[in-house]
């Protein structure tokens, strides 16, 4: 018997519903340095655009993704950002999440090949501090994004889903990575 099996009928099992796909124009990352936690970049953000249903607007500049790669090959992304939604809200994002994959697939990555997203895993749970009005529901609920860099497209490129009881789920643009 598995532990779902054990879990009671009612009990709510979250789902994801899109919310929104983003892709981001990144600049060349700056390079920190060996660090007594490993490896650190800064990947300055330059402009993105954000598409969803509920939410349209554009990625401002000024944003930065301050990446670790750590000793086990794993990078963790912790970006802070801004997007400016069409109607004129400022809502600020800050994405915090883990990319890692087979050694020979994370240095195609690095040197800017095409890579299949299937290939690593990157997912990031962003937080947004949305100002009171028709955004506020985004301060109150859960995300999970999914990220990848795709070259026909600008060099970042995430979907982030909106996790909440009974089958919504949201996606959501990630830029953690660079063409």
């Amino acid at each position: 018997m598995s532990p779902e099996d054990i879990a009671p009928m009612d009990a709510v099992r979250p789902g994801l519903e899109f919310l929104y796909a983003a892709h981001a124009k990144l600049a060349d990352p700056i390079q920190i340095g060996q660090t007594p936690d490993g490896m650190r970049r800064i990947i300055p953000i330059l402009s993105g655009r954000v598409e969803g249903s509920r939410i349209r607007g554009h990625i401002l500049g000024g944003g930065s993704d301050w990446q670790l790669l750590r000793a086990d090959g794993v990078t963790v992304a912790d970006a802070t950002y801004a997007i400016q939604t069409d109607d004129g809200a400022i809502i600020q994002i800050r994405n915090k999440g883990l990319r890692h994959g087979p050694a020979d697939v994370m240095a195609r990555l690095a040197s800017g090949e095409p890579v299949d997203p299937t290939s690593y895993y990157f997912r990031t749970i962003p937080e947004f501090i949305a100002p009171d009005g028709p955004y506020e529901w985004l301060n109150s609920s859960i995300f999970l994004c999914s990220g990848a860099r795709y070259l026909e497209l600008d060099p970042a490129m995430g979907l982030a889903r909106h996790l909440i009881g009974g089958g919504n789920s949201c996606r959501h643009g990630i830029p953690a990575m660079r063409q």
